[in-house]
């Protein structure tokens, strides 16, 4: 299986180089109407923004900002499939304009969008972004009425393009197989609250790192294992950092990045050409707490009932016995072609192979084979 990542520098409002309907999934997080480090950003692109900003008229440059973005929203609803989902990350503003404090509303704003050109608006997903500040109440302390609730999370809005995605012909429904996830992961990638902390950007220039707001690789990852297949494409508006592109290359996706800022090009490059061993760990932990989730399963409730078949190990449940993990075996990188990743599949079992480990687990001895997780 071969990958390819291309990056493209261009404004996402007009993204010519996609062809209509060849995009499978889109993941990506926009630049934040009315978060101050994105107000030179969307000064540029809205002179009716800009005009807003002076006057202190925060609720018309918010309007004017989301115009904006509802030029990438109709792209993205040209360049998506039938079927096929966007993932929005966004989080609300709060900002003082002519000393008064307001929530500007982002992600009901985006909804209204989606929701205007057709899109299906599916349950969401709240990221709690865990914080350290000492300080988290806003307003007058501990008197009341003044005081204001502390934004501590973000969301991840789910939109599906159309009726639901068709497997029509056994190519399709063997890649769907092959991109299943696993039990225990299902029950916690699709609860609507994820709670881990944002990312920390390794980025050594300053005005770079002022610039990137990216969210965590973990939350693209998942959401390209729910809502694609392996060699789907996958695409972000916003690319930034490349966090997607570098998601998407773990999960055995294509990608195309849409990336407006060109200074962040080399840094996208940079990143993929060192990422095979954070890829290929990526893949090792879902092995590892799989196997730490079996062996807590078959202590408390009993053995499994299914072996999957590439791999051998145990599972809960007959959707999961297709399932097929890959390694990344390489990954090239060079800004003047996309990058390529090349992988082989995880731990291949013969038929002898498996047919042992099956009759291992029906019979409740394999979950305690020390080799049953080694791949």
């Amino acid at each position: 299986m071969k990958t390819k990542h291309s990056v493209v520098l261009t404004d996402s409002r007009e993204m010519r180089e996609i062809s209509n309907e060849s995009i499978d999934l889109v993941v990506t997080s926009p630049p934040y109407p009315m978060i101050e480090m994105w107000d030179d950003l969307f000064s540029s692109l809205s002179p009716t923004g800009a005009g807003a900003l002076k006057k202190g008229d925060g609720n018309a440059a918010f309007d004017a900002m989301h115009v904006e973005l509802d030029r990438v929203w109709r792209e993205v609803d040209r360049v998506l499939k039938p079927g096929a989902f966007a993932c929005i990350n966004i989080g609300d503003a709060t900002r003082t304009i002519v000393g008064r404090f307001r929530l500007y509303p982002n992600h009901s704003r985006i909804v209204s969008a989606f929701r205007s050109l057709g899109f299906d608006c599916l349950p969401v997903i709240h990221w709690r972004k865990q914080t350290n500040a000492p300080n988290k109440f806003m307003g007058s302390g501990m008197l009341p009425s003044g005081a204001y609730v502390t934004l501590e999370h973000e969301y991840v809005l789910i939109f599906r393009k159309d009726t639901k995605r068709k497997f029509a012909t056994d190519a399709e429904k063997s890649a769907r197989m092959r991109s299943a996830f696993f039990w225990e992961e299902r029950n916690k990638w699709f609860s609507d609250v994820w709670d881990f902390k944002g990312t920390v950007q390794g980025l050594n220039h300053g005005d770079l790192r002022s610039r990137s707001g990216a969210y965590p690789l973990e939350l693209a990852y998942r959401l390209i294992n729910m809502y694609s297949l392996y060699e789907d494409a996958v695409l972000d508006p916003f690319l930034g950092t490349g966090t997607t592109t570098l998601a998407s290359i773990a999960c055995g996706r294509n990608s195309i990045g849409i990336e407006i800022d060109r200074a962040f090009s080399s840094f996208i490059f940079e990143q993929a050409g060192s990422f095979l061993d954070i890829g290929n760990q990526m893949v090792s932990t879902r092995i590892s707490d799989h196997g730490q989730f079996i062996a807590t399963h078959t202590k408390s409730k009993g053995p499994v009932k299914y072996v999957n078949r590439p791999h051998g190990f145990p599972v809960v449940t007959r959707q999961e016995t297709g399932l097929q993990l890959h390694r990344i075996t390489q990954i090239v990188s060079s800004p003047d072609l996309p990058i390529q990743a090349s992988y082989e599949p995880v731990g291949r079992l013969d038929d002898a192979a498996y047919a042992e480990k099956e009759k291992d687990v029906l019979h409740n001895t394999g979950v305690k084979r020390p080799d049953l997780y080694r791949y």
